[in-house]
């Protein structure tokens, strides 16, 4: 067997080192919030990932690996509508891909490691579980497996699908009368869980333009969510909109401009991957790596790394790194790690207090209704900063500002053609009078 965890711990710990060296400091998305401890580290993960225990095209020992590999800090495996425990057997035909893939997992892993059986001229080999394949990786300083699940509901023919990281037990999708119905109904399930077992885990919104599902009216209202993903990398999830449909981004401008003015909780930008396919690598497959959030956390634990992302203090990347990060209810202040030949620009995104509030119903070419077109005065650029450190100082008359580092350097493995790496902090608030 190959893939021990002390086999990935010297570059585990280098990468860590490397990290925590060029990444320490804070961000603060409300106004009230306590300093964060100086001895806490920046982790590197991704809370959105899929493997042969529903859609993926991987073993979750290989894929787990990847993202040890490439410098993760911690990874939660959220398939559809299951955790990885209990028996489960998947067929192996001969000629098919997943023979393949299980001739590869065999030999990474040995026959001591590998189950395999033959039944009705067919082989079988049985998926490991998460308590099994968690000793081959995690060590408390250097890498955290996170369970979770992806809830995948759906409503008149739109898929619902809500992430609950750190779950303890598998939530059936709730159903309900609405989109929105049917999203609060499963964050209601992620949050009784929670009370029940006194354990901490959230929701999260998924990709809400996947087949242009849920619109910024439908994520509005939601109660006692505060997550959804800005960034995703599969390409179907239309991040960037179109003619349409808003973007991903514009979404989240009309919805903390909608929830933020009157009183109502934060919604925070999560970038994940969404990775289902581990072995062709181009834009039309969901592969690993694409999109990550970078957490302040005192330890490498899902309880610490829950409380900081439930204060605020992460940003989202799709390649971009921070050196340091301070952002307060009067200034926002960033230090841009810095890259040969590379150059970056910061737009300071936010609403002001008197902006119109006034929006028009919008239709697709089929006659569905699809998110509201909202004035120019939501979500604009209040300032733009070359440079590796930006600032930005509070007016006062905000309702929100978020920062997006725009580099000038090409994604790997783009999505779209054209699309550089890119970061963005959370919101925060000036105090109200």
């Amino acid at each position: 067997m190959t893939h021990l965890k002390n086999s990935y711990a010297p570059m585990r710990s280098l990468l860590a080192l490397l990290l925590i060296g060029i990444l320490a400091a804070g961000c603060k998305a409300e106004a009230e919030r306590e300093p964060v401890p100086e001895a806490s580290h920046w982790w590197k993960g991704n809370l959105h990932t899929h493997s042969l225990w529903s859609d993926g095209d991987e073993f979750p020992e290989t894929i787990i690996g990847w993202y040890a590999e490439h410098g993760y800090d911690f990874i939660a495996l959220s398939d559809h509508n299951t955790l990885a425990e209990g028996e489960r057997w998947i067929k192996v035909p001969d000629g098919s891909p997943i023979a393949n893939i299980y001739e590869a997992y065999l030999a990474q892993y040995g026959e001591d490691w590998v189950e395999s059986r033959t039944e009705n001229d067919t082989l079988q080999v049985r998926l490991k579980t998460l308590e099994e394949y968690r000793t081959l990786f995690e060590d408390e300083e250097d890498f955290l497996i996170i369970q979770s699940e992806e809830i995948s509901d759906g409503f008149d023919g739109k898929p619902i699908h809500v992430n609950a990281t750190n779950i303890q037990e598998r939530i059936a999708p709730q159903g309900g009368t609405s989109v929105t119905d049917v999203m609060q109904r499963n964050v209601d399930a992620v949050l009784a869980q929670r009370e029940e077992t006194g354990t901490p885990m959230f929701p999260h919104i998924n990709h809400p333009n996947f087949i242009w599902a849920i619109t910024a009216e439908d994520l509005i209202p939601l109660q006692g969510e505060r997550f959804f993903e800005v960034h995703n990398g599969h390409p179907l999830v239309h991040n960037h909109g179109d003619h349409q449909h808003p973007s991903t981004e514009r979404l989240w401008d009309i919805i903390l401009t909608e929830r933020l003015a009157h009183g109502d909780e934060v919604m925070y930008g999560l970038a994940t991957d969404d990775a289902h396919n581990y072995h062709q690598y181009d834009s039309t497959r969901s592969n690993p790596g694409r999109a990550w959030v970078m957490v302040r956390a005192e330890s490498l634990t899902p309880d610490a790394l829950i409380a900081a992302m439930e204060a605020g203090d992460f940003y989202a990347t799709t390649g971009v790194l921070l050196d340091d990060m301070h952002a307060d209810s009067s200034t926002i202040r960033l230090t841009i790690q810095p890259q040969d030949s590379v150059t970056y620009r910061t737009q300071f995104i936010g609403t002001r207090e008197g902006y119109d509030p006034a929006s028009e119903p919008m239709e697709d070419a089929e006659g569905v209704a699809v998110t509201r077109r909202y004035s120019d005065s939501i979500g604009t650029v209040l300032a733009e900063v070359e440079g590796l450190t930006p600032s930005y100082t509070m007016q006062g008359d905000e309702v929100y500002v978020r920062a997006k580092i725009i580099s000038s350097k090409p994604k790997d493995n783009p999505l779209q053609a054209g699309e550089v790496e890119t970061a963005w902090t959370q919101p925060v608030s000036p105090p109200k009078q």
